[in-house]
């Protein structure tokens, strides 16, 4: 063998030099990977239908099957002799405030003389069995009279009032501009939006645990723990500090995640067995059991002139609350105020309405009341232009937002509000491409493989969606937040009472820490009442409330860190800075590992996070009532058969502004979901409720997207204009998608049959053509 092979057979032996590990992402604007992905997949999240404790009884709750009905008599005899049965509760075992509701405290715990929806509960059963509590719930015999549901939402303002408070929950009357003035052109529209489900992946759960004090604690997959803990607490005739709820893991949340009606039944059965109690709900139960998005009934009248600029917005909406009244009035300010969009809209007249009917209660579900009105409105700018002759995008460009423009609302828009730069984008994208009309491809037609459809029925159609949110809450609201950040021994925790439901806030808090004091392990301690308030998790407020919170304990620890350097090298601590795990000072003098300062030392610090106020809409729809906004834009490509009515969509092109990117991932992700929740509303999901009874309470009648569902999503643009009253000068990106999307489905919808589609979800039969 010759030297040379023999060097090469020795090269082709040796080991190979260990693979070069890759970077892990570390800090704001890296796709950090979320804490718990591992667990959740291997199976061994702990979520609260999975908790356990010695002596365990299991609760049952009995609901109306009836949606209106006067209560003649509730006999729980039959179920207290049942054996395995330890205790039966009506509203006369309730202790404390009899009433509650996350708006108002409007809703009884248990009914006592009236039902006033389908599934309202009447009493609830602690046993030792999971079965004997359902039969023993099932066994409390209750009379009813009858009586006919008030169903319409138009009915209740002629109807006998089905409440002490009345059937008109808030009436918000918005002028705006110059009554009298007009348009060339005048376009017309009445539009219905049906009832959405947030139809959570897990089904309600809790487990009650007594507390030696007289006490309870509350396990629960809470979005707002201490909002819960003091409708507990009054319900319970105890102290706040005397109830204490532990959040679990949330199966997921796009809503409030778990509605009191659920909970306050299992701590009353606790404290009267003084065992601990779970309930875990079915999914009828759950449907029955939870608030859902508003049904909404809007008119429209849109005046323009012959360019297409929009002159005047008349409109009328109203919102069916259901039973009572919960979180009904914040949606319909949203819908009042973006009743014209996010365009320029220089006389508005909107009437708006939230009344109580028998049907089952809304509440509040991601961009509730904004997304009703952006159906309506960009049905209105496709009315102008076909009206006009002129290509819809052209029509929403003339007429879209800007910073410093003026609300309906007489609010002027300070913060970035590209949405010019968003419509172009997505409008300059290019189309994708048409499918062949082969055999190979019939997968592709509406309907799906060995669908009915024929590949000659099938049209293209072209549609655009705009939509706009309020981050955080608004009219007022004291959003706060506090959290608190600790190092030692080199790792940094967290502690906050922002609940993680799959927005990322944990990742988000780890992120924080990191860019901030450079330190990689950085751990977040599970949520609980002992922590100061941090408030509910829905629009966005977590992002901006407590992430801002998070970043201002972290810059307090950091500020404790570089001060004794900072002294010993005679500079301030802002001539230092963290990167990489390393803190140097800006002449090169001062270089030193994050670790090495540290040195065994113990730092914390907490603070709180509070945006600028807002006031509350007046007798005129005026005032200042929102922090912040966020905007979208959305085209949307869709396949219809004419013949049958069938819809696929085959392309949604995203552009959004988001401020600043903190985790490229997450975002991607939250923006993909937004819109995928946004086609369901559009073409599947409709909760009915035929004479106030919710027909098919499953997930097989309530047709959510699956995965085949799901279309080509397209993120084409981002536009990164940071915010600069907001934390990392972020916006929420969650549910400005739900608002544009559906929108934009059916503006694509009415492009390709000419049909009005005036209702949500849409019917096949709206987007039929007849022959003629």
């Amino acid at each position: 063998m010759s030297n040379d092979a023999a060097t090469a057979e020795a090269a082709g032996t040796a080991e190979a030099p260990p693979p070069v590990a890759e970077p892990i992402p570390h800090g704001l604007g890296a796709s950090l990977p979320p804490a718990d992905a591992r667990a959740k997949t291997e199976g061994t999240f702990p979520y609260a239908a999975d908790l356990w404790a010695e002596g365990l009884l299991w609760a049952a709750v009995l609901r109306s099957p009836h949606p209106h009905a006067r209560i003649v008599s509730i006999d729980t005899t039959h179920a207290r002799e049942m054996p395995g049965v330890r205790a039966v509760v009506t509203h006369e075992d309730v202790p404390g405030a009899a009433l509650h509701g996350r708006g108002r405290a409007d809703r009884p715990v248990f009914a006592s003389d009236v039902v006033r929806h389908h599934g309202e509960p009447l009493a609830a059963v602690a046993a030792d069995h999971p079965d004997t509590a359902r039969m023993a719930a099932a066994a409390v015999i209750v009379e009813y009279e009858v009586l006919d549901p008030v169903i319409d939402p138009e009915q209740a303002f002629e109807a006998e009032p089905l409440h002490p408070d009345g059937n008109l929950i808030r009436h918000i009357p918005l002028h705006h501009g110059d009554p009298d003035a007009s348009g060339e052109i005048v376009v017309e529209g009445l539009y219905r939006i049906g009832r959405q489900d947030p139809a959570p992946i897990g089904a309600e759960a809790g487990l009650a645990v007594p507390r030696p004090d007289g006490g309870v604690e509350l396990y629960l997959a809470s979005t707002d723990p201490h909002g819960d803990r003091d409708a507990a607490a009054e319900c319970y005739g105890l102290t706040p500090e005397q109830v204490k709820i532990v959040v679990t893991g949330v199966p997921g949340a796009t809503a409030d995640r778990e509605d009191q009606g659920f909970q306050l039944p299992l701590g009353l059965l606790a404290l009267r067995t003084g065992c601990p109690v779970k309930l875990t709900a079915t999914r009828e139960e759950s449907f029955l059991g939870h608030a859902h998005r508003h049904p909404t009934l809007l008119r429209y009248r849109h005046h323009a002139d012959a360019e297409g600029r929009v002159v005047k917005v008349e409109a009328q909406i109203l919102l069916d609350a259901g039973a009572y009244a919960d979180t009904s009035s914040d949606a319909l300010a949203a819908a009042v105020a973006f009743a014209c969009g996010p365009y320029v809209v220089p006389n508005a007249f909107i009437e708006g309405w939230a009344v109580r009917t028998n049907n089952p209660p809304s509440g509040h579900v991601r961009g509730e009341g904004a997304m009703q009105v952006c159906a309506a409105y960009e049905a209105q700018m496709d009315k102008i232009a076909k009206k006009l002759g002129l290509d819809p995008a052209e029509v929403r460009l003339r007429n879209v937002l800007a910073t410093g423009d003026v609300l309906p609302t007489g609010q002027t828009v300070t913060c970035p509000a590209p949405v010019a730069e968003l419509l172009q984008a997505v409008r300059d994208f290019p189309l994708p491409a048409l499918p062949k009309d082969t055999p190979e491809d019939e997968w592709l037609l509406p309907g799906g493989p060995e669908g009915a459809g024929e590949p000659g029925a099938v049209r293209r159609g072209v549609g655009y969606g705009i939509g706009m949110v309020h981050m955080l809450g608004a009219e007022g609201a004291d959003e706060v937040s506090t959290a608190t950040v600790k190092v030692q021994d080199g790792v940094a925790t967290v502690l906050c009472a922002a609940v993680e439901t799959g927005q990322g806030f944990t990742t988000l808090a780890r992120q924080i820490v990191q860019d901030t004091l450079g330190v990689d392990e950085v751990q977040v301690a599970p949520v609980d009442t002992d922590q100061p308030p941090a408030g509910p998790g829905c629009r966005g407020r977590h992002t901006w409330v407590s992430g801002g919170a998070v970043e201002r304990a972290a810059k307090m620890v950091r500020t404790q860190l570089l001060q004794p350097l900072a002294h010993q090298f005679g500079m301030s601590t802002e001539l230092l800075q963290i990167a990489d795990g390393k803190i140097t000072s800006y002449d090169g003098v001062l270089s030193t590992t994050v670790a090495e300062a540290l040195d065994g030392k113990e730092l914390w610090a907490t603070a709180q996070c509070r945006p600028h106020p807002t006031e509350p809409l007046d007798g005129t729809g005026q005032g200042d009532a929102f922090v912040g906004m966020a905007f979208c834009a959305i085209r949307a490509v869709v396949d219809v058969d004419i013949e049958i009515g069938s819809v696929r969509v085959v392309e949604l092109a995203v552009a959004q502004d988001v401020g600043r990117v903190l985790n490229p991932a997450q975002l991607t992700a939250r923006i993909e979901a937004g819109v995928t929740q946004g086609v369901g509303i559009a073409l599947t999901e409709n909760l009915r409720t035929p004479r106030g009874l919710i027909r098919h309470p499953d997930l097989t009648g309530y047709a959510l997207p699956t995965a085949l569902d799901t279309p080509d999503i397209r993120i084409v643009k981002l536009v990164e204009e940071r915010d600069v009253v907001a934390p990392f000068g972020a916006k929420a990106v969650s549910a400005v998608p739900v608002v544009a999307s559906p929108a934009a489905v059916a503006s694509a919808v009415r492009a390709a049959t000419g049909r009005p589609v005036n209702r949500l979800p849409i019917r096949p039969q709206a987007a039929v053509v007849t022959a003629g």
